[in-house]
């Protein structure tokens, strides 16, 4: 982890796990219902204030929180149009297999790339550090992917180019 990024996953972990304090909490509309909280956002009162926490205007995490869910809304670092394009593909490639990760949401939010809902149930099942360890290994991983996908996508250029001007020059 670079020192710069550091400072930025420490609070994210920390803010995540202040507000990761959930229980079960039936719906106030219907009966026998238990639908997340930061979803339906019928009610109010059990929302909590959303956070963002921003490393710069275009890399940010949303954190919003209820009494029964968390809701984690992540916009990737896009410096340049390679970049932006790489993290549509890769954020795409990961929603649709939302299946095969418990808490990744399909579609997210608006202005962010990626988004997790944790509820209740999950943090019955699973271990609420572990579930926190998840989500800063994933924005660790994700800055790597995309810039080793930039690499790859560089020096495949540069070896493109080169065989291309090869024919000019024999």
């Amino acid at each position: 982890m670079s020192q710069t990024l550091k400072p930025y996953l420490t609070c994210i972990r920390a803010t995540i796990n202040a507000a990761m304090c959930l229980e079960n909490f039936a719906s106030q509309e219907v009966e026998r219902h238990n639908k997340p909280e930061v979803e339906a956002g019928v009610n109010k009162e059990l929302l909590l204030k959303p956070v963002v926490i921003a490393r710069n205007e275009k890399e940010r995490v949303l954190i919003e929180g209820s009494i029964n869910s968390l809701r984690i809304s992540v916009a990737v670092k896009q410096a340049d149009e390679l970049e932006q394009i790489l993290a549509k593909k890769f954020m795409r490639f990961l929603a649709q297999r939302a299946d095969n990760f418990v808490i990744l949401r399909r579609k997210p939010i608006s202005g962010y790339d990626i988004s997790f809902l944790i509820t209740n149930f999950h943090t019955e099942l699973m271990y609420k550090h572990k579930l926190v360890d998840f989500i800063i290994q994933f924005l660790e991983d994700v800055d790597k992917e995309i810039g080793l996908m930039k690499l790859a996508v560089a020096s495949r250029a540069r070896a493109v180019a080169e065989t291309y001007l090869k024919s000019f020059i024999a």
